[in-house]
C-alpha cells in the first residue's frame, strides 16, 4: 500500500478542508413584497415566477 513520502503542511490540509465548507444559499429579493427566495425558483410566499403567477396560493 502506498505511503506518503513527506508530511503535508498545515496550510495544504486547511486549504483542502476549506473547499468543503458550508456556504449559505444565495437569495433574491422579490420586488413586489420584499420576501427572500432562491433564484430561478418559484417564490413560495406568493407563487410568482418571472413576473407571472404560476401557483395558486391562499395568501
Amino acid at each position: 500500500m502506498a505511503n506518503p513520502k513527506r508530511k503535508h503542511s498545515k496550510q495544504r490540509s486547511r486549504l483542502r478542508r476549506a473547499a468543503n465548507r458550508f456556504k449559505p444559499p444565495q437569495l433574491s429579493k422579490d420586488p413586489l413584497d420584499g420576501t427572500r427566495y432562491r433564484p430561478h425558483r418559484v417564490n413560495p410566499a406568493n407563487g410568482m415566477y418571472r413576473g407571472r403567477q404560476v401557483l395558486d396560493l391562499d395568501v
